[in-house]
């Protein structure tokens, strides 16, 4: 759906579907009427540049699909896509390394789109080494990707206590994000992920409303540790790459699993 060849109207159909919005609801939000809006997705009338913004910015597009919209209507990307190596991107490597040094001593990583490793703290390579997870170093040849280290039966998921409660609310959260997304790259990616996992526990109820912080209780080998988990994102991003980094943050919930991470930081 979100291809570049898909025409305008397709695709504002498409995004007006995935957030559940009436043509009246969106028309208000960009402040058009609703009779231009439909005239917009019928192809009736062509859209400008500045109303391909306006719409992906009442629809809550992230930045790559704003200009998948922007080329199906005609119009050149508005939002560059950069390497977190470039010179001009420095600002925010400085700001990722004084949040994942901040957040010392417990644990903190930085995950892309498809939730692979791209930064992480020193408190975040004890634990995941702690969790047999091979290949954490930055200077790895092929991402850790941390979705498909927690969701492996083989990987960090034997380790995790309150699976039934944890795993399925992993995998509410991978689905969406995924689908907020609108890429069908990434939600093939999670549902593969999720497929090649295997039998995973799923949710006892109805599930609720996806909830800010995830309760993760581990017992590797006897060491018990009971933390929360904080997913958090930039705020205003004007670069696809930091549009898409997801900073998520682990909190001990109790004394024990604090001195471990306290004492671990003092060695």
């Amino acid at each position: 759906m979100t291809a570049a060849s898909a025409r305008f109207p397709t695709l504002c159909r498409y995004w007006r579907g995935t957030r559940h919005l009436s043509q009246l609801a969106l028309a208000e939000a960009a402040e058009i009427s609703q009779r231009h809006l439909s005239w917009l997705e019928t192809g009736r009338s062509r859209p400008s540049r500045e109303m391909v913004m306006r719409l992906a910015e009442a629809l809550e597009i992230p930045l790559r699909e704003r200009n998948t919209l922007l080329n199906a209507a005609g119009f050149a990307p508005h939002y560059r896509e950069s390497s977190l190596d470039e010179p001009h991107m420095a600002p925010v490597r400085d700001a990722l390394t004084r949040v994942l040094e901040h957040h010392e001593p417990f644990p903190a990583v930085v995950v892309d789109r498809l939730w692979n490793r791209i930064m992480g703290n020193r408190a975040s390579d004890l634990m995941l080494a702690l969790g047999g997870a091979p290949g954490v170093d930055e200077g790895q040849q092929r991402p850790f990707n941390l979705a498909a280290a927690t969701l492996s039966a083989d990987g960090f998921r034997r380790y995790i206590a309150n699976s039934d409660v944890a795993i399925p609310l992993f995998v509410q959260r991978l689905r969406s994000e995924a689908l907020a997304s609108g890429e069908g790259a990434v939600i093939a990616h999670v549902e593969a992920l999720i497929e090649a996992a295997g039998d995973l526990p799923e949710a006892a109820a109805a599930a609720d409303p996806l909830l800010p912080v995830l309760p993760l209780e581990l017992d590797i080998d006897g060491l018990q540790l009971k933390l929360f988990t904080v997913i958090s994102t930039f705020g205003t991003p004007h670069d696809v790459t930091t549009d898409e980094l997801r900073i998520e943050a682990f909190y001990p919930s109790d004394d024990a699993t604090r001195r471990f991470f306290e004492d671990a930081a003092a060695v």
